[in-house]
């Protein structure tokens, strides 16, 4: 891996782990279930930020996940936490907006930062584009279960996964045309983005699929 592929990679890692350790930790502060303290809030936002990644590094078996070898994912999940630790009371439209564009960010971010790593690691496309999705839905499922509901991702709703779905398959086609890294990047990122913003927009959601027992 050359350097400047290092260096997109890890300002593409770096971006999800902040955005989604402020989701992480504010959604655990708004939870009205049950009442966090500081340990809980700032748990969640780690949880939140390096789950994803860790399972995909444990996963390819390259050596320690990330997150362990290199102490600014840790800083930069704390920092992001500590802020919403500190001014998550701040209840303004403007501000759960901006929790909620912050998830979306990190989901394309993570996206492709998942199936970069796995690429980078030498597997074939299809492993890549499942450890893309793990690593974008991963840390948000286990901040789920570990609030003691059913993982959103498998729920009727926003289409969480296929905006991740989509920001990895834009990264793959990018890079099969030859484009640069840090291009392919930004094109699968921003169309992981685009999609949870239209979906937000016009209502779009994902179908119950269930049957009556007679």
């Amino acid at each position: 891996m050359d350097l400047h592929t290092i260096s997109v990679f890890s300002t593409v890692e770096f971006s999800g782990v902040a955005a989604g350790a402020l989701a992480g930790a504010l959604e655990a502060r708004r939870n009205q279930t049950y009442q966090y303290d500081a340990i809980g809030v700032l748990g969640l936002a780690i949880i939140t930020a390096l789950g994803g990644g860790i399972t995909r590094d444990v996963l390819i078996q390259k050596g320690p996940p990330l997150a362990f070898l290199d102490v600014r994912y840790l800083m930069v999940a704390l920092g992001a936490g500590l802020v919403a630790l500190l001014f998550g009371s701040i209840a303004r439209p403007s501000i759960l907006k901006l929790v909620w564009f912050a998830d979306a960010a990190s989901l394309g971010l993570f996206s492709v930062a998942g199936v970069s790593r796995a690429l980078n690691a030498g597997l074939p496309i299809l492993a890549a584009l499942i450890l893309g999705l793990i690593t974008a839905v991963g840390g948000g499922s286990l901040r789920d279960v570990l609030m003691g509901r059913t993982p959103r991702v498998f729920e009727r709703g926003e289409p969480y996964t296929i905006a991740a779905l989509l920001a990895v398959l834009v990264f793959l086609a990018a890079e099969s045309l030859g484009c640069d890294r840090t291009i392919s990047t930004t094109v699968g990122a921003l169309a992981g983005l685009v999609l949870k913003l239209l979906s937000a927009r016009f209502q779009w959601k994902t179908p119950a699929v269930g049957f009556r027992v007679e």
